[in-house]
């Protein structure tokens, strides 16, 4: 049997090509900290990124 301690969990895989931050806030026309906290918290990954702004209907300004 296998002990919790002894799974290892896979690195998340990158998806799509990496927004910068400034690239991120820029096309949804995002305020500072919200995109900074988003970008953090769901990383630079644009199809994630982009994925995560259409469920919230935040369409790109851009």
């Amino acid at each position: 049997m296998i002990s919790m301690t002894e799974i290892r969990l896979k690195p998340r895989q990158k998806r799509g090509d990496p927004y910068t931050l400034e690239q991120f806030q820029e096309k949804y026309g995002l305020a500072d900290e919200e995109a900074k906290t988003l970008h953090e918290r769901f990383g630079p990954s644009s199809i994630e990124l982009d994925l995560l702004m259409l469920a919230k209907g935040k369409p790109p300004v851009k």
